[in-house]
């Protein structure tokens, strides 16, 4: 049975201030479990708001039907509150634009062959 207890802060931006980048630094340990890479590099975060303490993270999935969609959303949202400074973690599913291949980084797309 997984724990429910939030986990202890880990991310610090660099200056001790909460960042757009610092959360995408965490969202990076978030994996697409069939493809086995990060969903940074995905392509699958659209924008990520800070707003005080308040983040809202905008994001996608590979499709409307992947199986994987919700436990990929829950780990992005664990991580998200592991970033110090974080008080709510907003995630948001989008489906405009629609995610495509060309939204993988270009490193991550040579490497998978497209």
């Amino acid at each position: 049975m997984e724990s429910t207890t939030p986990a202890e802060p880990t991310t610090p931006a660099a200056d001790g201030a909460l960042s757009a980048d610092a959360v995408r630094i965490a969202l990076r340990r978030v994996k697409d479990p069939e493809l086995n890479l990060n969903i940074v590099d995905l392509g699958l975060i659209y924008d990520v708001t800070v707003d005080g303490s308040d983040v809202r993270v905008d994001m996608s999935l590979t499709s409307p039907g992947c199986p994987s969609g919700p436990e990929i959303m829950g780990e992005a949202e664990r991580e998200v509150k592991t970033v110090a400074g974080v008080g709510t973690a907003t995630i948001n599913l989008v489906w405009s634009p629609p995610w495509t291949p060309d939204r993988i980084e270009p490193r991550v797309r040579a490497y998978l062959g497209f």
